[in-house]
């Protein structure tokens, strides 16, 4: 997706929390065109929040998906040292 895209998509979060600062912009407050491009340019609404400044990024979060990365790694390699196939 096009950096251009991007800051359009972060322009329009932003701008519609500013007529709510009290809460998080909804996906309802936007057209279905606004929500698919939004999430096509910055990801799921959570991370879309997060790159256009409103929410903060939870590091425990972060660091929770990373280590169920690496356990199901861990999990596949084991799996295929035992000879196992799907």
């Amino acid at each position: 997706m096009s950096e251009e895209k991007q800051n359009v998509c972060i322009e329009l979060l932003r701008a519609e929390y500013e007529k709510h600062p009290d809460r998080y912009p909804k996906r309802s407050d936007f057209t279905d065109e606004q929500v698919r491009d939004i999430k096509a340019a910055l990801g799921p609404w959570p991370r879309a929040l997060e790159a256009a400044g409103i929410k903060e990024a939870n590091p425990e979060k972060a660091e929770k998906r990373a280590q169920k990365r690496i356990r199901a790694k861990i999990k596949i390699r084991n799996y295929k040292k035992e000879g196992k196939t799907k």
